[in-house]
Protein backbone atom coordinates (compact mmCIF):
# COMPACT_ATOMS: atom_id res chain seq x y z
CA UNK A 1 0.00 0.00 0.00
CA UNK A 2 1.71 3.13 -1.22
CA UNK A 3 0.79 7.15 0.50
CA UNK A 4 -1.40 9.48 -1.59
CA UNK A 5 1.38 11.90 -3.47
CA UNK A 6 -0.21 14.87 -1.01
CA UNK A 7 0.74 12.44 1.77
CA UNK A 8 4.53 10.89 0.26
CA UNK A 9 6.46 14.31 1.72
CA UNK A 10 8.75 15.71 -0.96
CA UNK A 11 11.79 17.77 0.92
CA UNK A 12 12.87 20.37 -1.56
CA UNK A 13 16.57 20.62 -2.50
CA UNK A 14 18.07 24.11 -3.84
CA UNK A 15 20.00 23.03 -7.00
CA UNK A 16 22.53 25.62 -9.05
CA UNK A 17 22.89 24.54 -12.55
CA UNK A 18 26.83 25.10 -13.60
CA UNK A 19 27.69 26.51 -17.02
CA UNK A 20 28.57 22.96 -18.06
CA UNK A 21 25.26 21.81 -16.87
CA UNK A 22 23.53 23.27 -20.10
CA UNK A 23 21.26 20.90 -21.60
CA UNK A 24 20.81 18.45 -19.04
CA UNK A 25 18.13 17.00 -17.27
CA UNK A 26 17.90 17.63 -13.43
CA UNK A 27 18.11 14.38 -11.73
CA UNK A 28 15.02 12.54 -11.51
CA UNK A 29 13.19 9.14 -9.98
CA UNK A 30 12.57 7.25 -13.38
CA UNK A 31 9.60 5.54 -12.13
CA UNK A 32 7.04 6.20 -9.06
CA UNK A 33 8.28 3.95 -7.31
CA UNK A 34 12.48 4.56 -7.44
CA UNK A 35 14.10 5.20 -4.30
CA UNK A 36 16.92 6.85 -6.23
CA UNK A 37 17.38 9.79 -8.85
CA UNK A 38 19.47 9.14 -11.61
CA UNK A 39 22.52 11.68 -12.21
CA UNK A 40 23.83 12.43 -15.55
CA UNK A 41 27.52 12.62 -17.09
CA UNK A 42 28.09 16.48 -17.85
CA UNK A 43 31.20 15.63 -19.34
CA UNK A 44 32.78 13.15 -21.62
CA UNK A 45 35.25 10.56 -20.21
CA UNK A 46 36.99 7.29 -20.95
CA UNK A 47 37.90 4.56 -17.97
CA UNK A 48 40.64 2.26 -18.74
CA UNK A 49 40.01 -1.15 -16.90
CA UNK A 50 40.88 -0.20 -13.29
CA UNK A 51 40.38 3.48 -13.90
CA UNK A 52 38.41 6.21 -11.61
CA UNK A 53 36.98 9.47 -11.92
CA UNK A 54 35.29 11.94 -10.10
CA UNK A 55 32.37 12.84 -13.27
CA UNK A 56 31.13 16.14 -13.34
CA UNK A 57 27.53 16.16 -13.29
CA UNK A 58 27.20 20.37 -13.95
CA UNK A 59 25.54 21.14 -10.42
CA UNK A 60 25.62 22.10 -6.75
CA UNK A 61 23.30 21.51 -4.19
CA UNK A 62 21.85 22.85 -0.89
CA UNK A 63 21.09 20.18 1.15
CA UNK A 64 19.07 20.80 4.57
CA UNK A 65 20.66 19.92 7.60
CA UNK A 66 19.54 16.54 8.97
CA UNK A 67 19.58 15.16 5.48
CA UNK A 68 22.42 13.50 2.90
CA UNK A 69 22.85 12.61 -0.40
CA UNK A 70 23.88 8.89 -1.02
CA UNK A 71 25.47 8.47 -4.20
CA UNK A 72 25.11 4.95 -5.64
CA UNK A 73 25.65 2.47 -8.63
CA UNK A 74 23.64 1.66 -11.15
CA UNK A 75 22.57 -1.88 -11.02
CA UNK A 76 23.16 -2.12 -14.97
CA UNK A 77 25.92 -0.19 -15.17
CA UNK A 78 27.68 -2.47 -12.35
CA UNK A 79 26.42 -5.89 -14.38
CA UNK A 80 26.73 -5.29 -17.90
CA UNK A 81 30.37 -3.22 -17.81
CA UNK A 82 31.81 -3.35 -14.01
CA UNK A 83 31.22 0.29 -13.93
CA UNK A 84 30.88 1.38 -9.87
CA UNK A 85 30.84 3.55 -7.28
CA UNK A 86 33.99 2.86 -5.41
CA UNK A 87 32.71 4.57 -2.11
CA UNK A 88 29.69 3.24 -1.89
CA UNK A 89 27.40 4.56 -0.66
CA UNK A 90 29.02 8.28 -1.18
CA UNK A 91 27.94 11.09 1.29
CA UNK A 92 27.06 14.41 0.32
CA UNK A 93 27.05 16.32 3.42
CA UNK A 94 24.64 19.03 3.97
CA UNK A 95 27.20 21.97 3.85
CA UNK A 96 28.91 20.87 0.66
CA UNK A 97 28.60 23.78 -1.96
CA UNK A 98 30.59 22.53 -4.42
CA UNK A 99 29.64 20.73 -7.70
CA UNK A 100 28.20 17.28 -7.02
CA UNK A 101 30.67 14.71 -8.78
CA UNK A 102 30.72 10.60 -9.03
CA UNK A 103 33.45 8.85 -8.59
CA UNK A 104 33.34 5.91 -10.96
CA UNK A 105 35.75 3.40 -11.36
CA UNK A 106 35.79 0.40 -14.05
CA UNK A 107 35.98 -3.19 -12.84
CA UNK A 108 35.40 -4.24 -16.23
CA UNK A 109 38.33 -6.03 -18.65
CA UNK A 110 37.53 -3.19 -21.42
CA UNK A 111 37.89 0.83 -21.69
CA UNK A 112 34.62 2.32 -20.97
CA UNK A 113 33.20 5.41 -21.71
CA UNK A 114 31.36 7.69 -20.00
CA UNK A 115 29.50 10.42 -22.64
CA UNK A 116 27.63 13.39 -21.66
CA UNK A 117 24.20 12.98 -20.52
CA UNK A 118 25.00 9.05 -19.82
CA UNK A 119 22.88 8.31 -16.59
CA UNK A 120 26.04 6.94 -14.03
CA UNK A 121 24.86 6.79 -10.78
CA UNK A 122 21.75 7.31 -8.43
CA UNK A 123 21.08 9.93 -5.41
CA UNK A 124 19.31 8.81 -2.69
CA UNK A 125 18.13 11.58 -0.32
CA UNK A 126 18.24 10.22 3.43
CA UNK A 127 17.69 11.52 6.83
CA UNK A 128 21.41 11.64 9.39
CA UNK A 129 20.94 10.51 12.27
CA UNK A 130 23.88 12.02 14.41
CA UNK A 131 25.65 9.73 17.52
CA UNK A 132 27.19 10.41 20.84
CA UNK A 133 29.21 8.86 22.43
CA UNK A 134 29.18 7.49 25.78
CA UNK A 135 32.53 6.25 27.97
CA UNK A 136 31.75 3.40 30.17
CA UNK A 137 34.40 1.01 31.71
CA UNK A 138 32.59 -2.46 30.19
CA UNK A 139 29.89 -3.80 27.59
CA UNK A 140 27.30 -5.56 27.75
CA UNK A 141 27.49 -9.39 27.54
CA UNK A 142 26.24 -10.29 24.06
CA UNK A 143 26.24 -13.84 22.69
CA UNK A 144 28.77 -13.24 19.68
CA UNK A 145 30.84 -11.52 22.13
CA UNK A 146 34.21 -10.29 20.24
CA UNK A 147 33.45 -12.82 17.59
CA UNK A 148 34.59 -10.29 14.43
CA UNK A 149 34.53 -10.94 10.73
CA UNK A 150 32.82 -14.10 9.72
CA UNK A 151 31.84 -15.38 12.98
CA UNK A 152 28.59 -15.41 12.74
CA UNK A 153 28.21 -17.99 9.58
CA UNK A 154 31.23 -20.35 7.84
CA UNK A 155 31.63 -21.28 4.55
CA UNK A 156 29.32 -24.18 3.07
CA UNK A 157 31.90 -27.16 1.94
CA UNK A 158 30.19 -28.31 -1.24
CA UNK A 159 30.87 -32.16 -2.82
CA UNK A 160 32.68 -33.34 0.34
Amino acid sequence: MSLPPSQNPSIPILLKRLPHFEGLELPAYATEGAAGMDVLAAEDVTLAPGGRHAVATGFAVAIPQGFEIQVRPRSGLALKHGITVPNTPGTIDSDYRGELKVILINHGTEDFAVRRGDRIAQLVLAPVTRATWLKVDELDETARGEGGFGSTGGVVALGN
